[in-house]
């Protein structure tokens, strides 16, 4: 097999409403996938966002975010009306989100949807709420505590309600029984159109690569009603978090904070949570891209409260045993390991025993010191080349950012003049779509020739992070022709 496809998530593409959503526009952008050769749509990861904005740090793993809902399809289905959405402010810059906006109309928007639904009478919403019971009742509770105390992370809440205790939890989905049912609603709607959207995707030859954070964030439903899972101490406060060492990109190491897993547990309930997350996510995406799958090896451990991740230890991960179980009792699942960053000989070995296809980003590969297992020369078949991912710059930042020597190798390697840089991205695209690896995935933004300012995401940053957004009429059909004779060039039509 040898196909391509594109990255680009949700939040990024075009809407009139702030933020991408299951909107015309995702139809329109399946439709430009088809055309334009492509199999595959990469997005990140679907969670309502906490902290940050990051997908990444979400409530809950399970949930999707309710800014992907659609208001134009609750207008076609005469819950809202257009004059009522247009009162929302949802910002007014095309390029960039504005959370802040998005969060102060989105939740009052779909209130008052939700006040009109008489959703409960409904008994599609009554299944929707009986099959996810497992997740969803835990996810509503935990956001109506939540909304409750401000928006206070669960380690802050009153202790009885922190602690769970069967008699407070009670008292408080009586008081509070429509609000936690607006959050039950938001996830029907939310999981009806997605569902509707990945049909229309399939039905058009289009697979969705999703993806699945090893880490849950400390303030999530998951951490809240599952705190047995986790290395916490009895007031249920994180005894060591996750990150990464210091190394050539941060001096101090990545200090994310997420509560670590009790892998012992998790082992002797034979994996029972871990293969609830991932079924569930084989019923959002065809494949899942597992991250930070080095932390399955070994873990980075670093003591709860320390400034930087410095003082941290690894200790070992769960191992071959737990991707045996995922066969077991899943099947042959479609898998690709996000393997980036220090690897070691015993990650390489783990990866090989799976059988999953690795990543590889040729903004890695050009270490004018060093051979570098990311140059195309180096691939075997069974890998996912990258130009680059959302944690990367683009392609044109990037070459603008990196020094003279290694500037110097990636133009010898492509075999280019040193003053033809103007086409740096699509050399860059050439390089990876000719490369023996199975599957190309390409972000938009380097089709599109676009600088650091359209940037997804910069690691150990907060604040402009995950803003992007492709404009409504930028993609054209000029572009769409050539991304297919590239695709078709090089033999990934398949």
């Amino acid at each position: 097999m040898r196909a391509s496809g594109i990255l680009l998530p949700i939040a990024s593409l075009p809407s009139n409403y702030g933020i991408g959503s299951f909107s015309k526009s995702a139809y329109e952008w399946i439709d430009h996938l088809k055309k334009a050769g492509q199999k595959y749509w990469q997005i990140l990861p679907v969670g309502p966002t906490g902290y940050g904005d990051s997908p990444y740090q979400s409530f809950s793993t399970f949930a999707g975010n309710p800014y992907f809902i659609d208001p134009d399809t609750l207008v076609e289905e005469g819950i809202l009306t257009t004059e009522e959405i247009e009162e929302y402010d949802f910002g007014d810059n095309p390029r960039y989100i504005d959370y802040q906006k998005i969060y102060l109309s989105r939740f009052r928007m779909l209130r008052k949807a939700y006040e009109r639904s008489n959703i409960v009478m409904d008994s599609k919403f009554q299944e929707f709420q009986k099959v996810n019971s497992f997740w969803l009742q835990d996810y509503a509770l935990y956001m109506a505590v939540k909304n409750s105390f401000g928006g206070l992370s669960w380690s802050e809440w009153d202790e009885d309600i922190k602690l769970r205790r069967a008699e407070a939890l009670d008292a408080f989905r009586n008081v509070h029984k429509e609000d936690i049912t607006f959050y039950e609603y938001t996830q029907y709607l939310f999981t009806i159109q997605w569902t509707k959207l990945k049909q229309y995707a399939n039905d058009n030859g289009i697979k969705i690569i999703g993806d699945l954070p090893i880490y849950v964030a400390f303030d999530s439903a998951d951490t809240w009603s599952h705190p047995e899972l986790f290395q916490l101490d009895e007031m249920l406060n994180p005894i060591a978090v996750a990150g990464c060492p210091p190394d050539a990109f941060a001096a101090t190491g990545q200090l994310w904070g997420n509560p670590l897993y009790l892998w012992e547990t998790h082992k002797e309930t034979e994996y029972e949570w871990w293969l609830s997350r991932i079924a569930y996510c084989f019923q959002l995406y065809d494949v899942v891209r597992i991250d930070h799958f080095k932390g399955f090896d070994e873990y980075y451990s670093i003591p709860f409260g320390g400034l930087t991740a410095e003082l941290g230890h690894w200790e070992k991960g769960p191992g071959l045993p737990f991707f045996q179980t995922i066969h077991e009792k899943l099947g042959n699942v479609d898998i690709i390991a996000e393997d980036l960053g220090y690897i070691t000989e015993s990650v390489r070995k783990l990866l090989k025993d799976t059988g999953y296809p690795g990543m590889k980003v040729l903004e890695f590969a050009f270490d004018s010191r060093e051979d570098s297992d990311y140059l195309p020369h180096n691939y075997d078949k069974n890998c996912i080349v990258y130009t680059g991912t959302h944690d990367n710059d683009t392609v044109r930042g990037w070459f603008g950012s990196i020094n003279r020597q290694d500037r110097a190798m990636a133009l010898a390697y492509m075999n280019k003049k040193p003053k033809a840089v103007k086409n740096i991205p699509w050399d860059l695209i050439r390089l990876a779509q000719q490369s023996v690896a199975k599957l190309c995935i390409i972000p938009i933004q380097d089709y599109l020739g676009l600088s650091s300012e359209a940037r997804i995401n910069t690691p150990s940053t907060v604040g402009l992070n995950w803003r992007w957004r492709l404009l409504q009429d930028e993609i054209t059909d000029e572009l769409l022709l050539k991304i297919e004779k590239m695709t078709d060039l090089y033999g990934r039509h398949e």
